[in-house]
């Protein structure tokens, strides 16, 4: 079978010629180039992912060349040849974005062949994440799970990685992050995106009914029974089932739960037809489950059989720089919801917005935006039109302290896009001089 595309560009003909023969005799589609020009005219015609480049050449260098094709795919996986004693040469390719160098001549080209193998699947990784944060992006572009800072850019990369695998995923963190909101995503990202995600809430049952809801019953198992139910584990069959606030399930129903995950099948109550079963199980809680298991209200197979990977939400004081995009978000939202012409905030409410705690997290936040778009008599929402919220809770956490440029950088472009890119009016409403206002663009790489 044959393996990647691959682009071989070296000045010295018989050494390229030598190491294309190998390489097709083990399945590799070469083409080669003797010139860092030629390598530049054949590559869109063939778009390889991975490349060999000699780093000494006449004309065009090995490293301007390197940086020409990434500029082309960002993803290629470049090896580059240098020759004996210029490691610097290989360092400063590496730098430029180079996944390995080998020294001339190679001699041992089984090592060639391993890195190659190497570069292979991590040009895989790379393409895959970028498409699974495409996706990302294209189902849930005005969701919560949207931010620049650190905390939720691991988050979102966490969905991509955990998404296309068939594996159990324990969602935490506090009430109001959005857990509801991720168990969709990695859903929608998953090879079951086209069978149910069924969801159900552990605490909003009692144990009795928590039991039929989960497995369902067969007609007459208990008074009220007359006809046969289907339970949401039979109805995810295929799909994905999400068990939200798993924390509040009681102990008995957790063994019946643990039982299930290790035979992959469920009876109805009433019933011992054993029905086989094809799920994949998300579960969420905002309880610190290690807490949980020493105090023995989870139990602890129980929860190294949930916990195969966690995605942990950090709360919305922990995400320094997000309370304004989701403001955005929210005032575009339910200014179209409501009918109402609101096209952002001042710097009074966004203040306000910045420096409070929210305890009640993103929930909280949409609830006060929706409840302020109601009552504002303004096109922009003011100080006034927050004042219910409880700025006793204002005081400024260390964790949101950010360099000023950060804040600076993000405010600029906020203004930007809600004044529609327009440089003159946004300058005025910044109090700066327009040429001023386009340097700090400039200077902060911002782009419409």
């Amino acid at each position: 079978m044959a393996r990647a595309k691959l682009l071989l560009v070296d000045d010295e003909a018989s050494q390229r010629q030598l190491l294309a023969g190998f390489l097709e005799s083990h399945g590799y589609q070469v083409t080669q180039a003797e010139s860092g020009q030629s390598a530049l005219d054949l590559y869109p015609s063939i778009f390889a992912p991975l490349a060999i480049v000699d780093m000494k050449m006449p004309g065009m260098t090995g490293l301007e060349l390197l940086q020409k094709l990434r500029a082309i795919n960002p993803f290629i996986q470049v090896i580059v040849l240098t020759a004996f004693g210029s490691v610097e040469t290989a360092v400063e390719a590496m730098r430029s974005g180079a996944y390995d160098y080998l020294t001339k001549p190679v001699d041992d080209l089984d090592e060639l062949l391993i890195r190659l193998e190497k570069a292979a699947a991590q040009n895989r990784l790379v393409v895959d994440h970028q498409i699974m944060s495409e996706r990302l992006d294209a189902y849930f572009p005005d969701t919560e799970i949207i931010g620049r800072s650190p905390a939720i850019k691991k988050v979102r990369e966490m969905i991509t990685l955990v998404a296309p695998r068939d594996t159990t995923v324990l969602i935490t963190g506090p009430s109001g992050t959005g857990k509801e909101l991720v168990a969709r995503a990695i859903h929608a990202l998953s090879p079951r995106a086209e069978k149910r995600l069924v969801s159900i809430n552990c605490a909003a049952f009692p144990e009795t009914l928590l039991e039929s809801e989960l497995f369902g019953h067969e007609k007459g198992a208990f008074t009220g029974a007359d006809k046969a139910r289907q339970g949401r584990f039979e109805l995810a069959d295929g799909g994905t089932l999400f068990l939200d606030e798993i924390g509040e399930m009681p102990l008995t129903m957790q063994v019946k739960l643990l039982r299930v995950l290790e035979e992959r099948s469920i009876e109805r109550l009433g019933s011992v037809r054993e029905i086989k079963l094809d799920i994949r199980l998300l579960a969420a809680t905002n309880r610190d489950v290690d807490k949980m298991v020493k105090e023995g209200s989870l139990r602890e197979d129980l929860y190294y059989r949930l916990n195969v990977v966690n995605v942990d939400l950090p709360p919305l004081s922990e995400r320094a720089g997000d309370t304004l995009l989701l403001a955005e978000k929210f005032i575009e939202k339910y200014a179209r919801k409501i009918g109402k012409d609101v096209k952002g905030i001042d710097a009074g409410a966004a203040a306000i917005l910045t420096t409070y705690h929210w305890p009640g997290n993103v929930r909280e936040l949409e609830n006060i935006i929706e409840r302020a778009i109601i009552l504002t008599r303004s096109d922009t929402l003011t100080r006034e039109d927050l004042a219910d919220l409880d700025t006793s809770q204002s005081t400024p956490a260390p964790a949101c302290v950010r360099p000023l440029s950060e804040v600076e950088k993000d405010h600029i472009r906020f203004c930007l896009d809600q004044m529609g890119w327009n440089i003159g009016l946004t300058a005025d409403k910044l109090g700066v001089h327009r040429n001023t206002l386009r340097a700090k663009i400039k200077e902060y790489g911002l782009s419409r």
